[in-house]
């Protein structure tokens, strides 16, 4: 049963009434996405201090992400009970012992045990966080709410990623998996002082879900996992694309780099549509990074025609997490804390299926089919988004009330 503590009077209320536990759960989100693909830039030095492959150093990230989509559902529904704010915490102090732990490994069993706490907590940490949000603000606010927490995860490729390898470059890897234990464990400091508790519980918003409500989720789960699963046939092999058509080995970072940080302009478009037109927003989205994908098919190997489409298809994606997310909580179809395991899941599942597939085109039929691949798949996503009008609605809850109230 949830403690006293965890049953205040609390009262969700607007973005700025909440400010500081949003700012909380954007901070924890960056450490979270840090954490997991922290070994993606230190491979090459991991491997050569175990003295192991880097392809059998990647099954770090692999088995990671492996674990997220095994375990998110039942691992929350397992803590259904548990306090959300204790929870969460469990989480960032599982995070912390995992890095520290792969810090202190002397071999690489022992740094896949880290690994392995890590992906625990991964599982749990994004489910809790999504259904956090959703808690914390009216239901007109989510999705402004949870594009903001999602802006920590877009930080986390843009900066966090780029500079735990610099300083793995730099100081060794260990240096690396040591920042993030002490972030981690600052970050358990700041989520308890800024983050308000919230009633956790089973019950999904407006009651029990109905058949319908369910089959809404579903949807929307669906078409997460063909999105993801179509974006990760391609974005996995990003560097080989850009290296294939003519960029520099010297120019691969600081192009990822950008690329990243145009993810950033498709986050901001989420936190300004999904309140007020969401159903436009996400379609608007979805066939850019189709249009982007085919013409980054039919540009390479030219590298400014490859560029370009991957800058437009980089703003593009940067919305998708926040409003399948959003689309997910709206539908009422479980509880938040579910809602948010189902998407937590599926993306992770379209990140592993994805990353297979687009090993299977390079083998045959290569390189060049590879974005053609990507943006069918997303252009299935796309059209049962647009079929599925229930799923995602023109309007948000709240937003009609709100255009009749402006001048």
């Amino acid at each position: 049963m949830p403690s006293r503590r965890e049953r205040p009077e609390f009262r969700p209320g607007g973005v700025r009434h909440v400010a500081g536990g949003i700012l909380a759960l954007s901070i924890a989100t960056f450490l979270a996405i840090t954490t997991e693909l922290l070994p993606v830039g230190l491979l090459p030095l991991i491997g050569d201090e175990l003295g192991i492959s880097e392809g059998v150093t990647g099954l770090l990230v692999t088995v990671y992400a492996f674990m997220v989509a095994v375990l998110a559902l039942p691992l929350t529904l397992l803590t259904a009970r548990v306090p959300r704010k204790a929870l969460l915490l469990a989480t960032l102090v599982a995070y912390a012992a995992s890095n520290a732990l792969g810090a202190l490994a002397p071999d690489f069993a022992y740094l896949a045990a880290g690994r392995a706490l890590g992906g625990l907590a991964h599982a749990l940490f994004f489910s809790v966080a999504i259904g956090y949000g959703a808690r914390l603000v009216r239901p007109e606010h989510t999705g402004r709410a949870l594009a903001l927490i999602t802006a920590g995860a877009s930080a986390g490729f843009v900066l966090g990623v780029p500079l735990s390898t610099s300083l793995g470059a730099a100081l060794g890897w260990r240096a690396s998996f040591w920042l993030l234990a002490a972030g981690c464990t600052v970050t358990v400091l700041v989520v308890a002082l800024l983050l308000p508790p919230v009633p956790g519980g089973g019950a999904p918003h407006g009651g029990l879900g109905r058949a319908s409500r369910r089959t809404r989720l579903g949807v929307v789960v669906g078409v997460n996992t063909v999105v993801y699963l179509g974006q990760y046939t391609v974005y996995t092999y990003i560097a080989v694309l850009l290296l294939a058509a003519g960029l520099p080995l010297a120019g691969l970072g600081p192009a990822l780099l950008a690329l990243g940080a145009l993810g950033l302009i498709g986050t901001w478009f989420a936190a300004v549509t999904l309140d007020r037109r969401p159903r436009a927003g996400t379609l608007l989205a979805l066939v850019l990074i189709v249009v982007a994908l085919v013409g980054l098919g039919f540009a390479f190997p030219a590298l400014i025609g490859v560029l370009t489409a991957t800058a437009v298809w980089s703003a593009a994606f940067g919305g998708i997490a926040s409003m399948m997310q959003t689309a997910a909580i709206r539908t009422a179809g479980a509880s938040p804390d579910v809602i948010g395991a189902l998407v937590n899941a599926s993306a992770n599942v379209g990140i592993g299926a994805g990353a297979a597939l687009g090993a299977a085109v390079l083998a045959w039929p290569g390189l060049e089919w590879l974005a053609f691949t990507g943006a069918a798949l997303v252009l299935v996503g796309t059209t049962a988004a647009f079929v599925a009008r229930e799923s995602f609605p023109p309007l948000a809850p709240g937003a009609e009330r709100t255009e009749r109230a402006e001048p």
